[in-house]
């Protein structure tokens, strides 16, 4: 059992960091510059620093290999996705050594557009069109079977463990993450008997007949946009992702817990802030400007929407680095284990 880590982030700093929290192990452990590198085994252990998009990134990058991962935050606040802290991973690994530890298998999903294997999913799969604000239309079939037809802001398959992300913000439902099912969540479609819909995780989801005003896009994790022409194939991924536990109750309800409790600070803030933090969400940080075209909100709209979110801390804001004069607005890395998933 080789243990390998892979540590993200700009500034070589945090290498240094995490090589000397990892000091004395270091002759047991490998730090690897490039995932595509190296060289995995049956049975190899990946240790991710880094936040949730690090996790996923990495997470996409070795879905074809036998390896199971440890994801490791160097922040105070945990990612949804990490188990250990960076001043705790010494006594993780050594408890890792001692087998002190289990392995926790979730569901992926393969990702294919116009027939093209395109992507592994550990979140999601959503189809959008390419222009904001602009309808898709789609036919939706599970198993061969057409389930319906629909006209609609876009369309949402997601894993359990992606059902507390953005498919729940669309209205779709909370899975178990050790549940084997999928979630097919319409995003406000124009005919509202078109219902958040439960599959197994065996079924094989195609959307056919694709077609928007300017194309429509599949958005995998919030990392990849991939152009679809026709159709959109989503079923289980094999292997399954599957993520180190400790010894103990898994991170996730607690974090699903803070999910809830985010959403309910925001029962009382207008629809334009919540349009702000999905497009956040799903796009990352964005200037001033970059919301102003995104959202098509009036700027009187606009600049009241963020003020009550960054009041909230639900935003927080920091100068662009290239022109100090414009601010930049993003989720607070303390809000990111809850990614902020909103109702309504």
């Amino acid at each position: 059992m080789g243990i390998i880590v892979k540590v993200y982030g700009r500034s070589s700093g945090i290498r240094h960091e995490v090589e000397e929290v990892l000091r004395d192990k270091l002759q047991n452990v490998k730090v690897c510059e490039s995932l595509a590198d190296v060289g995995f085994e049956r049975g190899d252990i990946l240790i991710v620093v880094g936040d949730d998009k690090d996790v996923l990134q990495a997470l996409h990058t070795v879905s074809d290999r036998d390896v199971r991962v440890l994801a490791v935050s160097r922040e105070a606040t945990r990612g949804f996705l990490s188990q250990v802290m960076l001043d705790e991973l010494p006594d993780a690994l050594e408890r890792i050594e001692r087998g002190q530890f289990m392995t926790e298998s979730l569901t992926a999903l393969r990702v294919m557009v116009d027939d093209r294997n395109v992507a592994t999913a550990v979140n999601e799969a959503a189809l959008f069109s390419q222009i904001s604000a602009t309808l898709v239309e789609y036919s939706l079939y599970v198993d061969g079977e057409l389930l319906w037809r629909d006209l609609a802001d876009g369309l949402i398959v997601s894993t359990p463990l992606g059902s507390s992300g953005y498919s729940l913000s669309a209205g779709g439902p909370l899975i178990h993450h050790a549940a084997k099912a999928l979630a097919v969540v319409p995003v406000n479609s124009i005919d509202m008997t078109r219902r958040p819909l439960i599959i197994g995780d065996k079924s094989d989801i195609s959307v056919e007949n694709i077609s928007s005003r300017g194309g429509a896009e599949v958005i995998v994790d919030g990392l990849l946009r991939v152009p679809v022409e026709e159709s959109l194939t989503i079923k289980a991924y094999e292997p399954p992702i599957r993520f180190i536990r400790l010894n103990g109750p898994s991170p996730i309800f607690s974090k699903i817990e803070k999910k809830i409790h985010l959403a309910e600070e925001l029962l009382d803030t207008p629809p334009s802030a919540k349009l702000i933090l999905k497009t956040i969400e799903y796009e990352g940080p964005l200037t001033y400007s970059q919301l102003l075209k995104k959202t098509m909100l009036p700027e009187r709209t606009l600049r009241h929407a963020l003020n009550i979110l960054v009041s909230k801390r639900l935003l927080a804001r920091r100068p662009l680095t290239r022109d100090a004069r414009q601010k930049i607005y993003y989720i607070p890395e303390s809000n990111q284990a809850g990614e902020l998933k909103t109702t309504g």
